[in-house]
């Protein structure tokens, strides 16, 4: 019975959010329901990808990827895959119109990342806009029931917000982005080492980010306000920390939250959103 399968297949999406990332799954479990399938659907499918470039060191990531992205599209032609991730992701882009240009501005990120280590400012952009962007764009198709209207009205906003997660975690990683992965995405950090004055012209910019996409969340449906403003906080909170750390501190070690302070932020953000976005 598909039906039987497809719930299956999406299980398997929330389960592989919920082991691969907490804070994310918390900003879900603050989503009406209705919403959360198509969410851990979409990032089932980016972390699938994510995970290629990125953790798969001993196989061949390139034909891999490839691979990904040929079954993705088989599955949505014909409806159906045996992989679950992409036979539940598959129902997501039919269900909501995502459209191709995100998926295809997704999958040119993660090949850059297959042989890309240096960027420069457009390429920066670009890479942003690919792995960050374009997977916030998916989610809001979901958030407006794929309104094009409340979208198209609500994109640069939702861009914004994409773009000031990948910053943190850039700032979050940088030391397994240098030392494991061989990777500079900061274009300011091709010609110079990080310091506290490069750190903090960084970290402004993506205040900046951070204060643009806090205009959209208001401006979101309630049923998805709380669970993108926790996610929201949660990030901001994060940067806050990396802010009061000495550079050589980050090059040093992943900069965390723990699980359970990322409850605790999680109940503090509920007080936050009463206060600012109601």
């Amino acid at each position: 019975m598909k039906q039987l399968f497809d719930e299956v297949s999406c299980r398997c999406s929330k389960m592989v959010t919920n082991q691969y990332s907490t804070s994310f799954s918390l900003g879900v479990r603050l989503l009406k329901p209705s919403l959360r399938k198509d969410i851990y659907n979409i990032y089932g499918f980016v972390r699938l990808a994510d995970e290629i470039v990125d953790s798969f060191h001993d196989f061949r990531k390139e034909q891999l990827l490839d691979e990904l992205e040929h079954s993705y599209y088989q599955a949505l032609q014909d409806g159906i895959s045996l992989n679950p991730i992409l036979n539940a992701f598959q129902q997501t882009v039919t269900n909501y119109n995502i459209d191709d240009e995100l998926i295809q501005a997704f999958l040119r990120s993660m090949r850059r990342d297959l042989h890309k280590n240096i960027y420069n400012e457009n390429e920066y952009r670009d890479y942003i806009y690919g792995s960050a962007d374009a997977v916030g764009l998916m989610c809001l198709k979901v958030f407006v029931k794929g309104d094009p209207e409340r979208y198209n009205e609500l994109k640069p906003y939702a861009m914004r917000l994409g773009s000031v997660f990948q910053k943190v975690n850039f700032l979050r990683d940088l030391k397994s982005d240098l030392q494991e992965l061989h990777r500079i995405y900061f274009p300011i950090l091709r010609d110079h080492e990080l310091n506290d004055h490069i750190k903090l012209t960084i970290i402004k910019e993506i205040h900046e980010d951070f204060n643009a996409a806090l205009k959209g969340i208001r401006r979101l449906p309630p049923s998805s306000r709380l669970g993108v403003y926790t996610a929201y906080y949660y990030y901001r909170k994060l940067l806050q920390k990396i802010e009061r750390l000495p550079a050589q501190r980050i090059m040093e070690e992943r900069i965390r939250i723990s699980n359970l302070h990322k409850l605790y932020l999680a109940t503090r953000s509920y007080v936050s959103y009463e206060l600012k976005l109601n």
